[in-house]
């Protein structure tokens, strides 16, 4: 189920994430009936809403019965997030100063993680930003992209599809596949393909070499839709 997967992002089991949305739709609830309603036995539904309390997604209401009442779904992720950005501000405060970044060949496995390193590169971008993707994959990274136009960065797309062709530099080709390159402030590149669940590869580099290389790609293939373009006109 979706919606609980979701919610193990948050820090909560998947019981606390069941009795969660159980206590969401249903309202206050007894241990008992959160029990009987889940099906879950009844001492893990009593860790789970115990659970649930300490992790801030439910409060206890006290009467002659002990009763369960939920946090709101925004109420609750926007403390959690709140919460993680506190940390991640203290973290960066004590770990070491960041190492130069390597500039050897980084290999990033999993959509997931790959997705994630390319809105990073987006959002780190300082000068040039060169991506050549499928108008599906530009969609998903949208949110990065109009940043970057916010920033006055140079974004140069080749695609075959995109609604921001006023707002950036763009070549619409053939229709693409899934194949990622990106390079930024020439000086990081990201190349591979979005495949299966579980197969998806990509290598990250800073390495002067690779970067060069793919810049030549970008700018031959550049090269040629201009030229046909031309042919067009």
């Amino acid at each position: 189920m979706e919606v609980i997967e979701q919610l193990t992002m948050y820090g909560l089991t998947r019981q606390e994430a069941t009795l969660y949305v159980t206590l969401l739709s249903e309202g206050e609830l007894t241990g008992y009936e959160a029990a009987k309603k889940t099906t879950i036995s009844r001492s893990n539904t009593y860790n789970g809403l115990a659970g649930l309390v300490d992790k801030g997604a439910a409060y206890i209401i006290e009467g002659s019965v002990t009763k369960y009442t939920p946090v709101s779904i925004e109420e609750f992720c926007n403390n959690k997030l709140r919460n993680l950005e506190d940390s991640k501000q203290r973290l960066m405060e004590l770990l070491p100063i960041k190492k130069v970044e390597n500039s050897g060949y980084i290999t990033i496995q999993g959509e997931k993680n790959v997705m994630d390193k390319l809105r990073t590169m987006l959002v780190e971008a300082q000068e040039r930003v060169y991506l050549s993707v499928s108008g599906e994959l530009l969609e998903k990274v949208k949110d990065e992209l109009l940043q970057v136009i916010e920033r006055n960065i140079k974004l140069v797309i080749i695609t075959d599809q995109t609604n921001l062709k006023e707002q950036a530099i763009v070549y619409i080709t053939k229709k693409k596949d899934h194949r990622i390159r990106l390079i930024v402030d020439s000086g990081k590149v990201l190349t591979g393909e979005i495949t299966t669940p579980g197969d998806t590869t990509c290598l990250y580099s800073m390495n002067d070499n690779l970067v060069s290389v793919f810049k030549e790609m970008l700018q031959n293939e550049i090269i040629l839709l201009q030229q046909n373009i031309q042919q067009e006109i």
